[in-house]
C-alpha cells in the first residue's frame, strides 16, 4: 500500500456463517455447529476433529464458488462449530447480507490488507515510576534504566530487533516479520503491501525502520533493500501469500523480538490446527495472544484504488484484538504452554490483513519456499 494511495478504511462488520453438512456417526448429538464452545474440548479430541476435517474440506470445495458469486459474501474457511468439530463457515461483509436457506451467522469482520497498515501513531505504554513513591527511593538519586529500549515505532540502533515499524519509503508503516536466511545472506521478511508497495516498487529500493509514518526517512534509516517479492494477482483467485523480502545484514537486523515480546523464533515451523493457541509481536498492538479458528480460507481482501485481491489457503486467528492498523507483516507463532510446550515459539504463519473481529495470516511453509530460506532463528 502506498501512502499516497491509502484510503483508511470505516470499521465495517462481517460475518462468519456456518453451513450446516450432514454430520458423521461420531459427530455428538444435540449441539448446533454455529460457534466453537471451548467446553466441549475436553470430549472431542484432535484425533476427531481430523477425522472430520476432509469432510468439511470437500463441503467447502464445492460450494465456495456459488457463495462467491453471492452478493456480500466475500470468502469461505473451515471452522470449529459449538460442537468443536470442522463445519464450513462463509465470511459476509455485513449482518444485512442475504444467505442460503439453512445457513447460520456469526459475526467475524470486513477484511483488509490496507488498512492493517497505515494507522495513526502509537505510545508504547508509560514506564513505571522508579523513584519518588512508595518503596522507591528519592528522585534525586540515578534512575535505575537511564537508557530506556525504544519503543515499536521509534528509530532502533542497529541492529534493529523484529517485530517493529518498518516500510518501503512510499508507504506508512508496516512490522518486520522475521530475519531469514539462505545460509549465507540474510534478509528481512514482511509484506508485498510493505516492503514492495502493491507491487509498484522496483527491486533495489530501499527499505527503512522505522516505516516514513513514523519519521524515517531513506538513506539515514536504510536497514536493506527490496530483493524480491511475491506479486499480488487482482485478476484471479490465485493469491497464497502478501510476501516479500529485503537484502539486510546481521549488522543492521536482529533476530529477535523487542525485550516485551516472545523472543527469538525457533527455526522449525508448524503447520496450523484449528483452536491453536498462536502469538505474535507487532507494530502497534506489541505481543497479542489468540487462536486459528479457520483454515483453509477462500477470502477477497481490499487493496485501497489497487483493488482487491482473492487469496487461498489461508488462517482466520480470532480475537479482533490480536492485530490492528500497522502489524502488517509479524511473524505469527506457536504460543506452546503445558503440552504443546515444546512447540512454544515455532512459526505459523505471516500476518497481512484483518478487521475489527479477525486477522488473515498466510501459512509460513510455502512462502519461505517461494524465497529458498529459512528463519534465521532458535
Amino acid at each position: 500500500m502506498s501512502a499516497r494511495t491509502h484510503i483508511r478504511c470505516r470499521p465495517a462488520l462481517a460475518l462468519f456463517v456456518a453451513l450446516f453438512w450432514t454430520a458423521c456417526s461420531d459427530r455428538p448429538s444435540g449441539v448446533a455447529p454455529d460457534t466453537f464452545d471451548e467446553s466441549v474440548e475436553s470430549v472431542v479430541t484432535q484425533q476427531l476433529i481430523e477425522r472430520h476435517l476432509p469432510a468439511a474440506l470437500g463441503q467447502q470445495v464445492r460450494i465456495t464458488p456459488g457463495l462467491l458469486r453471492t452478493p456480500g459474501i466475500v470468502g469461505s474457511a473451515v471452522a470449529l462449530g459449538a460442537d468443536g468439530l470442522p463445519t464450513v463457515v462463509a465470511l459476509v461483509e455485513h449482518p444485512g447480507v442475504s444467505v442460503p436457506k439453512g445457513v447460520g451467522k456469526l459475526v467475524t469482520g470486513l477484511l483488509s490488507a490496507l488498512a492493517w497498515q497505515q494507522v495513526p501513531p502509537v505510545a508504547d505504554p508509560q514506564a513505571k515510576p522508579t523513584c519518588g513513591k512508595r518503596n522507591l527511593p528519592p528522585c534525586d538519586d540515578p534512575p535505575p534504566n537511564p537508557d530506556p529500549e525504544p519503543g515499536r515505532t521509534e528509530r532502533h540502533p542497529r541492529p534493529v530487533p523484529i517485530g517493529i515499524s518498518t516500510g518501503h519509503p512510499a508507504i506508512t508503516a508496516g512490522t518486520i516479520g522475521a530475519r531469514v536466511t539462505d545460509g549465507t545472506n540474510v534478509w528481512a521478511l514482511s509484506n508485498n503491501h510493505v516492503y514492495a508497495d502493491v507491487n509498484a516498487a522496483s527491486l533495489g529500493d530501499a527499505v527503512i525502520q522505522p516505516g516514513s509514518y513514523d519519521g524515517g526517512t531513506s538513506p539515514a534509516d536504510d536497514i536493506g533493500t527490496l530483493a524480491d517479492y511475491e506479486p499480488l494477482d487482482f485478476s484471479a483467485c490465485t493469491n497464497v501469500m502478501d510476501a516479500a523480502i529485503a537484502l539486510s545484514s546481521t549488522d543492521d537486523l536482529g533476530n529477535s523480538t523487542p525485550s516485551a515480546g516472545y523472543g527469538t523464533p525457533r527455526i522449525s515451523t508448524m503447520a496450523a490446527t484449528l483452536n491453536m493457541k498462536v502469538k505474535k509481536f507487532g507494530r502497534t498492538t506489541g505481543q497479542t495472544k489468540g487462536s486459528i479458528n479457520g483454515v483453509n480460507a477462500t477470502l477477497n481482501v481490499g487493496y485501497g484504488s489497487a483493488g482487491v485481491a482473492c487469496f487461498t489457503g489461508q488462517l482466520v486467528i480470532t480475537p479482533g484484538a490480536f492485530s490492528s492498523g500497522g502489524d502488517s507483516g509479524s511473524l505469527v507463532v506457536v504460543d506452546g504452554k503445558g503440552r504443546s510446550r515444546a512447540d512454544n515459539g515455532r512459526p505459523v504463519g505471516l500476518l497481512f490483513a484483518g478487521s475489527s473481529q479477525s486477522t488473515i495470516i498466510s501459512p509460513i511453509d510455502p512462502i519461505l519456499a517461494r524465497f529458498g530460506v529459512t528463519i534465521d532463528g532458535n
